[in-house]
């Protein structure tokens, strides 16, 4: 018989579950219908997010099965060295959509034997280079401080992805 959920979704979803019902304990104790209000909020916002988060899961799926495994240990695997730890980096800078995009694709490459320090790479990319959230930054911030703000950062997904070779040899 197939295995219904891993430990690994497992324990974070009993950790996500207990939170959950103490907040919504809470709130039916603070009363004013805080808690009939949180769960349509959290209903609202699960609703504009499903359809992302299938297409996400579906992309992350797909990945797994349509790039052959040796094509991604060739480009993002462990022997890809450093420039798996670029193009993890470029990548995830690429990548729009908030974690519930990211986070799923990162996982699927994972399992189909991209390398730790590449997901490291591709995931600390996609948190402070987003190419999606450029024109809102130049809108909101302005041209100089985005520019300021990518030349600060452009260093450290990469860096991440070797602290994350490094971290990888020391834990062994």
């Amino acid at each position: 018989m197939k295995k219904i959920m891993s430990s690994q979704i497992f324990w974070p979803t009993v950790v996500m579950f207990v939170i959950a019902l103490v907040l919504f304990i809470i709130a039916i104790l603070q009363g004013e219908g805080k808690h009939v209000t949180g769960l349509k909020s959290a209903w609202s916002f699960t609703i504009q997010i499903l359809p992302l988060l299938i297409f996400a899961l579906i992309i992350a799926g797909l990945v797994q099965t349509l790039i052959p495994r040796d094509l991604i240990s060739t480009w993002v695997g462990d022997e890809s060295g450093f420039r798996g730890i670029l193009i993890g980096s470029v990548a995830g800078a690429l990548t729009p959509g908030g974690p519930y995009v990211s986070l799923p694709i990162a996982a699927g490459l994972l399992k189909t034997g991209a390398s730790i320090p590449t997901m490291v790479a591709f995931v600390t990319g996609w948190a402070l280079m987003s190419v999606a959230r450029l024109p809102l930054e130049v809108g909101i911030m302005g041209w100089r401080f985005t520019l300021i703000h990518m030349l600060s950062v452009i260093i450290f997904a990469p860096l991440a992805g070797v602290l994350a070779s490094l971290l990888i040899k020391l834990i062994k």
